[in-house]
């Protein structure tokens, strides 16, 4: 059975319960309509959450393997949207991108790429509203349709600049619910820190930020106070002398270790989005100040005691003396010449092999006026990725 003859049976099912149900006596009305409701939602629960297990899995399997690219793919979104135990055999079947390929929820975007290929996506800018638009690439032909991923807008302030990131196209703000992060950056634009608005899987400590602060009781859960969790570094070189060439930029990926770029090496892995913003009561007290710290949690390094974190670099262009330009091979993915073109690598500081430090992590570039390529991989997710390419469409004061 097809997934859209599943759909159709279920409407037709309950509109004809529903009629069963208006056409009772009015005189029973109080206690038999108490009654049939209780009924429907049974008989609404057999059907559908209390399927046989073994028929309920392999019904979901074939969705998920016939269904493999958007938008089709949105019929196994909608599968785990049914009830809790579609929810939960869903999550067992999906696997994650980096087994997969495959970007399903929203949670995908916190884990970390496939292994041994790029995932191609795309950014689009737009001057008007300084807001950035990130695509899954769903034609790599042509980067006028694809599926949306996050979103991002530029915030100036006196003496920095954020760029909030939200999972919603619409509402790119810190007070809403699907805000997930930001990038900061210093006054000069050489040095920035990506932030994580939910706490890591392994701890962190929320840092001292004005952006702490609490905007309401609502918005502040009490089991994880809402804060920003630093999760990579990104540093670009001074050019005081103005000499002309290629940026040298360095990322410091806290929540990875370095061994995560070796043949068999783990990253971190978010199974669920930990909320540090839900409904909570009002009658706990929060404080607002500027040094709140999350003292009171377990707190460990983002990385095993005896490993490092990962550092990445950005790959060495070269001299092109025909065209008279620095040159790096996109591998047809980057089509118009820009300083903020870069392919990230492994650092030799990780102590990695040479062919770790040769495999391409992150690239981007431009391709036409406000669009440019953004493809990564394993051990970064996407946010991490959107996250450090914003910091290349940032003014640098000191770099150029």
């Amino acid at each position: 059975m097809s997934f859209r003859s599943i759909i159709l049976e279920r409407k037709g099912f309950e509109v004809k319960f529903g009629y069963s149900m208006r056409s009772r006596s009015q005189s029973h009305s109080d206690a038999i309509a108490q009654d049939s409701l209780v009924v429907l939602d049974g008989l609404k629960q057999s059907c559908w959450a209390n399927m046989p297990p073994e028929l309920l899995r392999d019904v979901l399997m074939r969705i998920e393997a016939s269904e493999d690219s958007w938008p089709a793919r949105k019929h196994v979104v909608a599968c785990a949207g049914v009830c809790r135990s579609w929810r939960e055999i869903m999550k067992e079947i999906v696997k994650s991108p980096q087994l997969s390929g495959k970007l399903t929820f929203p949670i995908s975007l916190k884990q970390p790429g496939p292994r041994d290929s790029l995932l191609q996506c795309y950014i689009k800018r737009n001057r008007s509203n300084q807001t950035y638009y990130l695509f899954l690439g769903l034609n790599q032909a042509s980067t006028d349709e694809g599926k949306f991923l996050l979103s991002a807008r530029k915030c100036r302030r006196a003496t920095h600049t954020d760029y909030i990131i939200s999972l919603n196209c619409d509402d790119v703000s810190r007070g809403s619910s699907t805000y997930i992060g930001k990038l900061r950056s210093n006054f000069l634009g050489t040095k920035f820190t990506v932030y994580d608005a939910h706490p890591p899987i392994y701890g962190a400590k929320v840092t001292k930020s004005r952006s702490t602060r609490l905007v309401s009781l609502k918005q502040v859960s009490p089991r994880v106070p809402a804060g920003n969790y630093p999760i990579a570094h990104v540093s670009y070189d001074l050019n005081v002398l103005g000499s002309r060439g290629p940026r040298i930029m360095q990322c410091v990926m806290d929540a990875i270790p370095a061994s995560a770029v070796e043949p068999g090496g783990v990253a971190p892995t978010q199974t669920q989005f930990l909320h540090s913003r839900i409904d909570t009561s009002p009658s706990i007290p929060f404080f607002r100040s500027k040094s709140t710290r999350m003292d009171n949690l377990p707190t460990v390094p983002l990385t095993c005691q005896n490993e490092g974190t990962l550092v990445l670099r950005n790959k060495s262009p070269r001299w092109h003396e025909h065209l008279q330009c620095w040159c790096l091979n996109f591998n047809g993915r980057v089509t118009v010449a820009s300083v903020k073109n870069f392919q990230l690598v492994a650092s030799p500081k990780n102590g990695v092999s040479e062919q770790a430090q040769e495999n391409v992590i992150l690239q981007f570039g431009k391709v036409g006026k406000d669009v440019f390529t953004m493809d990564y991989q394993y051990p970064i997710s996407a946010f991490q990725a959107f996250a450090i390419c914003l910091s290349s469409f940032d003014t640098k004061i000191a770099c150029e």
